[in-house]
């Protein structure tokens, strides 16, 4: 017995030890591959970022890195009012992103706890007609939104800062969908315990849901910054002029054939500079999205 007791050890720590080889094999494999991918991924902000500091301003570069290195390029950025007026192109953009973002919290929000903390109704033939009209390309209503613009008289001079934070806002309650499916998994019973201790729907809403939903809050308002910051269709139909650009509208006009030759390394330098937002957006941000039911009050 003893000696098939020692043949059957022997041969589990054989087994065990082939796992662990093919476990530890794996986990190599999975990491060159991701590391392939990280490089892969990285390659062109890498480039971007080198070739804002080129010093040749043509497109056409015989070397990855610049051969001369300058800030030149960050610095006619930021002084140039007579080419392409960045400056004023960057701070149009950021005061719309930042309206939008605001405005986009507060409708989905509100929204979201409509349909699922009320039984109205219309409830369910709303969230159908929402769903259907989801299903259709946005770029569909560019031409009537234009013209309802024009009619209004939003689609001329420093009104288009007004429109284009309307068009932006305006349909951002439609996609309550996330919001509303991470609200669902809050219990109603703390809805009923707060109501049981004397609050209203209003205080219910901003003292137990709001705190529970920081993660999907902070989704939301860097999904409702990055839709004007990124956008250039709607931009494009509603800003006529390039004094009203926004910055997506910037960085295609430095491509164009009368710009390219001098702007070329400074529409990388402008990429830099436009992607420092989003990373101060993500880093103030990141750490809502640990907090969940810890951040409820009840009362």
């Amino acid at each position: 017995m003893s000696n098939k007791h020692s043949v059957a050890e022997v041969e589990s720590h054989g087994l065990l030890h082939d796992q662990k080889k093919r476990r530890i094999v794996g986990d190599i494999a999975a990491h060159l591959f991701l590391a392939v991918l990280a490089v892969i991924w990285l390659i062109p902000i890498v480039w971007v970022f080198a070739e804002s500091f080129n010093k040749n301003t043509a497109p056409y570069t015989s070397s990855f890195f610049p051969k001369e290195w300058t800030l030149e390029n960050y610095k006619v950025l930021f002084t140039d009012r007579n080419v392409l007026n960045f400056p004023k192109m960057f701070t149009t953009t950021f005061i719309i992103a930042c309206f939008t973002c605001v405005i986009s919290v507060i409708f989905v929000l509100s929204v979201a706890y409509c349909m699922s903390r009320m039984r109205l109704r219309v409830r369910k033939t709303f969230m159908n007609v929402v769903l259907i009209l989801g299903m259709f390309p946005s770029i569909m209503a560019v031409t009537a939104i234009y013209f309802i613009l024009k009619a209004m008289g939003l689609a001329d001079g420093n009104m288009t800062i007004v429109a284009l934070i309307l068009v932006y806002s305006a349909g951002t309650g439609a996609g309550f969908y996330v919001m509303k499916g991470y609200m669902d998994t809050i219990p109603t019973s703390l809805d009923e315990a707060a109501l049981l201790d004397g609050c209203t729907r209003f205080q219910v809403f901003y003292k137990i849901i709001i705190p529970i939903c920081k993660p999907i809050i902070v989704y939301q308002a860097i999904i409702g910054f990055l839709g004007p910051w990124l956008d250039f269709v709607m931009a494009k139909v509603i800003c006529r002029t390039q004094s009203n650009y926004t910055v997506a509208l910037g960085l295609w006009l430095m491509l164009q054939k009368e710009y390219i030759q001098n702007w070329y390394a400074r529409f990388a330098a402008a990429a830099v500079v436009i992607s420092i937002p989003i990373a101060i957006l993500f880093i103030l941000m990141q750490r809502f999205y640990q907090e969940s039911m810890a951040g409820s009050v009840k009362g």
